[in-house]
């Protein structure tokens, strides 16, 4: 009995520690990224993000092993899909990481950017194949109403009533895309407003889990990465993510059914994408988003706002960091 007390109290303190180590790793990525704002290069600030997370990561007494990395879509030769990171002593953990979510909004100066990570026990995240998912997602007070089969005028009309709001006052967010068109059409033709965003449904999802966000909903399809990344704090906030796989080919089709995937009509929620208690989020903001103010550069200082949040505890930290204004380290991030 013991034995088993102090191994669950070394387990919770490791636990924390590993949980704001994480945050180092999320500032590092977003004030390395930050540097590309508005200079019209995404993979130039994918890049710089991507070393970034991958040194701070291997400065940490941890076995990780990324089961959700930068992906096919990337061409990254770091942060892939089966790399391991950390010193290779310590726990064993699965990690899904988006060193920059939004790259094209940081390419290009727009709204919402984030820098990602996920952690788990060994086993307990989904390894999801770089494809797309239909989703839906809503905060606490609607998340047991919610149906990705039903139509989108029943989930509008019982989110509202769920939340204690009017119709034409619920706020459905929505990736702005062309297919989405007919989607959009459908949440206006009842009455509600949708909020449209370049990129960053990462963001947009845990917003609905906060009422003064302004967000009530997310809808659409959307990339199976930010459907992971999503699902560990919606799930801690006690909202719910509902998801089902939609590969856009045959060669998507076919890496599903390798990765595990069998049934393409099978709902996925939450607790199906990040199993169990034992899982971290945190996220870095790069630009002012829903969720995070971005990195601010002073003179002799910048400034990182950041979120941790712990499913075992439930809690949700936010951490305002002021790092040494470092000229010649910003400098090679441009480099």
């Amino acid at each position: 009995m013991c034995n088993y007390y102090l191994f669950d109290i070394y387990t919770l303190s490791m636990d924390r520690n590993l949980a704001l180590e994480f945050v180092r790793v999320t500032e590092a990525a977003a004030i390395a990224s930050s540097q590309w704002i508005g200079r019209g290069d995404k993979m130039a600030a994918d890049g710089a993000a991507v070393k970034q997370m991958r040194n701070r990561f291997n400065q940490i007494e941890f076995n990780g092993k990324i089961i959700i990395g930068e992906g096919k879509k990337d061409k990254a030769p770091e942060l892939f899909n089966g790399e391991k990171v950390g010193k290779g002593s310590g726990p064993e953990m699965d990690i899904a990481v988006d060193p920059l979510e939004c790259t094209d909004s940081v390419a290009h100066g727009r709204y919402n950017a984030l820098a990602v990570v996920v952690a788990g026990t060994a086993g307990s995240l989904l390894r999801a194949p770089d494809t797309y998912v239909q989703k839906i997602v809503v905060g606490k007070a609607a998340s047991g109403i919610i149906d990705l089969d039903a139509s989108v005028s029943d989930n509008v009309i019982n989110t509202a009533k769920a939340i204690g709001k009017d119709v034409k006052e619920l706020t459905v967010m929505v990736l702005d895309r062309e297919r989405h068109m007919k989607l959009i059409g459908e949440i206006r033709a009842v009455g509600a407003r949708v909020r449209l965003i370049t990129d960053g449904d990462v963001a947009g999802a845990i917003a609905t889990c906060f009422p003064e966000s302004g967000i009530d909903m997310l809808m659409g399809t959307g990339g199976s990465t930010e459907g992971v990344l999503a699902a560990v704090p919606v799930k801690t906030l006690g909202g719910q993510l509902f998801c089902r796989f939609t590969p856009r080919s045959k060669e998507e089709e076919k890496e599903a059914f390798e990765m595990g995937i069998q049934d393409l009509k099978k709902i996925y929620c939450a607790e199906d994408l990040a199993k169990g208690k034992n899982l971290t989020f945190t996220a870095t903001g790069v630009i002012d988003g829903p969720l995070l103010p971005g990195i601010i550069v002073k003179n002799d200082y910048i400034i990182s706002h950041s979120m941790v949040l712990r499913t075992k505890s439930g809690t949700i930290r936010y951490i305002n960091t002021h790092h040494r204004h470092n000229k010649q380290e910003l400098e090679e991030y441009l480099a």
